[in-house]
């Protein structure tokens, strides 16, 4: 007699697998971490298989496991579908959201990955750009959510969270022990000024190394030993790492990761969305 998967444990399996924990799983379906542990349980044994290796308190993929993932994927996003097209208050359209490039990864993706299959009517149109540019196309209507990096978002924000912003240089690289210290900022960066009235209160001499608005070439730079940047903790560009000689540069504060939704749009498509903004960057 055949036997039915339960997709709910699919489900689960498949996001624990991409966001890589139990913990952070269950925030982003809204269970508990011991129901989506139970939910993964009830999958193996079902199958009869180990589909995760628990070793040194971290979650890894068995073999057998990898081959679940795509078979899951595709199942869900098939079930998904069917639910969508046929359901009277399906989710349809466009959602236009603004993501500030230098935090599009490792998060968007993945955000994005999963909203189509739980939604594939919908069409989600990332714009990355600048903060203070989204914020003002935001106030025309030009945006349904819009994620900032900024020091001092509007009262009608959602802050997220708060991260300190770190040097960044080429893996071994000593350009940020050199006077003067050159920096790698595009002209309009918003880390650019602050990172100049730091070093001038700290009395450092600097000088730009690139100019324009090419975000390749300023990595590049920076990761040719040629300048020192500054970034985010936690969006840090492959290539380049975090300065561990910071303690002769100054600190730079923080910024905050903020989020803002337009009131004209109020469907359960932009309340997963933000929901999956808020675990990813709200941590």
């Amino acid at each position: 007699m055949p036997r039915n998967l339960d997709l709910a444990a699919v489900r689960s399996f498949v996001t624990v697998a991409d966001v890589g924990g139990v913990t952070r799983a269950a925030n982003y379906l809204n269970l508990t971490q011991s129901a989506v542990s139970m939910q993964i349980k009830r999958l193996e044994e079902s199958l009869g298989l180990t589909l995760f290796l628990r070793a040194a308190r971290k979650l890894a993929l068995s073999p057998e496991g990898e081959q679940l993932l795509s078979y899951g994927r595709r199942m869900l996003a098939l079930n998904d579908e069917v639910l969508s097209r046929f359901s009277n208050t399906a989710c349809c359209g466009p959602i236009r959201l603004g993501v500030p490039h230098d935090v599009v990864y490792p998060a968007i993706p993945g955000i994005l990955r999963r909203m189509a299959q739980a939604y594939p009517m919908v069409q989600i149109n990332l714009v990355s750009s600048f903060t203070v540019l989204m914020k003002e196309e935001f106030a025309r209507g030009d945006f349904d959510v819009v994620l900032t990096t900024e020091e001092h978002p509007d009262p009608g924000a959602e802050v997220l969270s708060a991260r300190p912003l770190v040097w960044i240089g080429a893996p071994g690289g000593n350009a940020w022990q050199r006077r003067p210290l050159r920096l790698g900022f595009k002209d309009s960066c918003i880390f650019r000024p602050t990172a100049q009235v730091a070093l001038d209160a700290a009395g450092i001499p600097w000088e730009m190394a690139t100019g324009g608005e090419s975000e390749q070439a300023v990595e590049a730079t920076v990761a040719a030993d040629l300048a020192i940047s500054v970034r985010m903790a936690g969006s840090i560009p492959e290539g380049v790492e975090p300065i561990n000689g910071d303690n002769q540069l100054p600190p730079l504060g923080e910024m905050k990761l903020a989020l803002y939704r337009a009131g004209r749009r109020n469907d359960e498509a932009v309340d997963l969305l933000m929901s999956e903004l808020r675990c990813a960057y709200g941590c």
